[in-house]
């Protein structure tokens, strides 16, 4: 069998376009490990009809919504390599062992962040050390927060906290790597910057509450936002060849295209604003591309 569409990955942007193309009439296949990017997260926020949803009933609810379609098959299957064959046509080789083929390949696998090598910070992670201020701080508003990073992406996520307080701290765990103008700009919103070393962090059932650092000193604040790397969470985007952007994100065009005929890219893997609504929205104007696609290859 050869499937119209196989997606990998089943977040909000597979799970969308998985749903777009079903009823489209599509043959697809959604392919998924079970490793969200959220799954530390408490809830979901900034979706409309689904604000404060815990991130698995979110996905629960997507799945039941496609399993109304017998035109989407859904796969608990690792996707561990694809190729663009000579017509055209994607082959997929899954973990098992077992090769499948389709029209169209959309790659909605997101990426991994990469928390802060602090101790502590993994209790933490997803309650009250977050990554994204629109997700996030409007639970901590008002409080005392701290910001974790260097240069001049950590003094652009200190400005952007003050949205939600103004009691900030920004920790940078060494060195600054400020430049002068970022210094200037955090001192004129009263943004003090702490480059002292630091140990670990201290909470309780996963709530903030000290920032100690190694010469013994604390910093008592009740959340905490970092600014680190994030990578791919599969390599296949780099394999198949994909450009990328200066935050390692997949370069896109016009409704999620690549550089290559017939592959996609959607979700938090493509763009800069990496939030659930964002990449859902992504999905469906993916599944829009694909669908059209394939009307004018079946229609010449």
């Amino acid at each position: 069998m050869v499937y119209d569409v196989i997606i990998v990955g089943a977040g909000p942007a597979g799970l969308s376009a998985a749903l777009i193309l079903g009823r489209c009439c599509r043959s697809v296949l959604l392919c998924d490990t079970g490793r969200p990017r959220n799954a530390a997260a408490r809830a979901i926020h900034g979706y409309l009809t689904r604000d404060g949803i815990p991130p698995a009933e979110f996905l629960s609810i997507a799945r039941r919504d496609l399993a109304q379609y017998d035109t989407i098959e859904v796969r608990e299957a690792e996707v561990v390599g694809a190729d663009r064959r000579g017509d055209g046509s994607f082959e997929v080789a899954l973990a098992t062992g077992d090769h499948v083929r389709s029209r169209k390949l959309l790659l909605a696998t997101g990426v991994v962040d990469h928390l802060p090598a602090i101790e502590g910070v993994q209790a933490l992670y997803g309650r009250s050390v977050f990554h994204c201020p629109y997700c996030d701080a409007w639970e901590v508003r008002d409080q005392p927060l701290a910001i974790y990073g260097r240069g001049h992406r950590a003094c652009g996520l200190a400005l952007e906290l003050t949205a939600w307080s103004r009691d900030l701290v920004l920790c940078s765990d060494g060195a600054s790597e400020l430049d002068d103008d970022d210094r200037a700009r955090l001192e004129r919103h009263c943004i003090a910057i702490r480059e002292e070393r630091i140990a670990r962090l201290e909470g309780d059932d996963g709530i903030l509450q000290n920032i100690v650092f190694e010469a013994g000193a604390r910093l008592r604040r009740r959340a905490l936002f970092f600014t680190t790397a994030q990578s791919q969470r599969s390599d296949l985007s780099l394999r198949l060849g994909c450009e990328f952007n200066d935050k390692g994100t997949v370069r896109t065009g016009k409704y999620e295209t690549t550089h290559m005929l017939g592959l996609y890219v959607a979700g938090d893997a493509s763009r800069a604003v990496q939030w659930v609504v964002v990449a859902a929205a992504e999905g469906a104007e993916a599944a829009f591309a694909i669908n059209t696609d394939l009307l004018k290859e079946d229609l010449c």
